[in-house]
């Protein structure tokens, strides 16, 4: 029977084989069996769990990396933490290394924000506490009502740098563009290294989207009566009085803040999903004189063609984390290496089960990070 004698479970909450990968790494450091459950989808594609033992009183720990198929990952982990709520466990905290839905976290005009939402149903279900890494925008832990500690992949990143890349210290960090910069100077500072920050019309940051302020509506072309005025007309708002208008935004052409000449290029980010940017930034920084390229990253989704992408372009190597399963694109693609984080997650698990501080895990980190 899987009790581990200081009292907590581990459970997987994935339907995938290859998503399990990351759960039995977590559990062979933690000495404790992966729970007895299953999970699985029915014929009509609904989610069904089974859990195959008691957890009654017990601190459960469900593990959940995220495919391809969101969704689906989405649903499997709700149930099965509705599932552990309903068989009264004590506490239950979702291991979820790469939180989805974590770029809708800003109003984009008519839409929503779902990263809320999700926060929302996660406590519905059931959950105490989330333990995840490197979230698109810190400010998401203030969506949740219940506790959440943001580790971060960098020093297993910044320690690759130092161990895998033969001489280092003649890379520069690179911001491929300036949102990302405070990532960059971060590591920079860590590593002793010169920074470059990439800004141009070929860089699409998500502050340059429309944020859904456009009131009033424009003018439809509409047919009506003659002498109707229609109430959403651009019309002063009093008699005289002209309020000032925004200048559209034109981005000038890309430019590299930076010598990179003669230099290792290492550029830095939290998610590589689609990869037509950073090709794209690898080719000016050839343009530049950079002799080789590096792509860092905590979440690696890769995306559609990314693999074939990666593997044709400039860039001399993909290095990500094991927080999203990417075997096959590895396959596809001999580029994309993988740093392990289970150390840091179980280490999380433990210290949280057993009521330490999880100061340790934040050694050095400022808020900036």
């Amino acid at each position: 029977m899987n009790v581990a004698k200081s009292g907590y479970r581990v459970f997987s909450a994935n339907s995938t084989t290859a998503c399990t990968e990351l759960a039995k790494k977590i559990t062979e450091r933690l000495g404790v069996e992966l729970g007895k459950s299953v999970v699985y989808q029915e014929s009509n594609r609904e989610t069904r769990v089974d859990v195959k033992e008691s957890v009654r009183g017990q601190d459960i720990f469900i593990i959940q990396t995220i495919p391809r198929d969101v969704n689906t990952a989405i649903m499997e982990l709700l149930v099965m933490a509705y599932a552990l709520k309903t068989s009264c466990a004590k506490n239950i905290i979702g291991v979820i290394p790469y939180f989805p839905y974590s770029k809708q976290c800003k109003m984009r005009k008519r839409g929503s924000i779902v990263c809320k939402l999700l926060a929302s149903m996660l406590a519905k279900a059931g959950l105490t506490h989330i333990i995840t890494m490197d979230l698109h925008q810190k400010e998401i832990q203030g969506f949740f009502s219940f506790p959440v500690d943001n580790l971060r992949a960098s020093p297993f990143l910044l320690q690759f740098i130092q161990e895998e890349i033969p001489d280092y210290r003649n890379a520069i960090i690179v911001a491929k563009s300036p949102s990302a910069a405070k990532r960059a100077q971060s590591y920079a500072e860590r590593l002793r290294l010169g920074l470059a920050v990439m800004h141009g019309e070929a860089q699409c940051s998500e502050s340059d989207m429309a944020d859904g302020r456009h009131s009033p509506p424009s003018v439809r072309n509409t047919t009506g009566h003659p002498g109707l005025e229609l109430p959403w007309k651009h019309q002063a708002p009093f008699p005289g009085i002209e309020l000032p208008i925004m200048m559209a935004k034109e981005k000038p052409p890309i430019t590299v803040v930076g010598d990179v000449g003669g230099r290792i290029a290492i550029i830095v980010d939290d998610i590589i999903d689609d990869v037509e940017d950073f090709v794209a930034a690898a080719e000016i920084l050839k343009e530049r004189g950079a002799y080789k390229i590096y792509i860092m990253a905590t979440h690696g989704l890769l995306s559609a063609d990314a693999p074939r992408l990666i593997e044709e372009s400039a860039i001399d190597e993909v290095v990500v984390t094991n927080t999203v399963p990417h075997e096959v694109q590895k396959l596809q693609c001999p580029k994309i290496k993988t740093v392990d984080v289970s150390m840091i997650l179980a280490e999380a698990i433990r210290r949280i089960h057993n009521g330490e501080s999880m100061a340790y895990l934040f050694r050095n980190i400022t808020v900036d990070d």
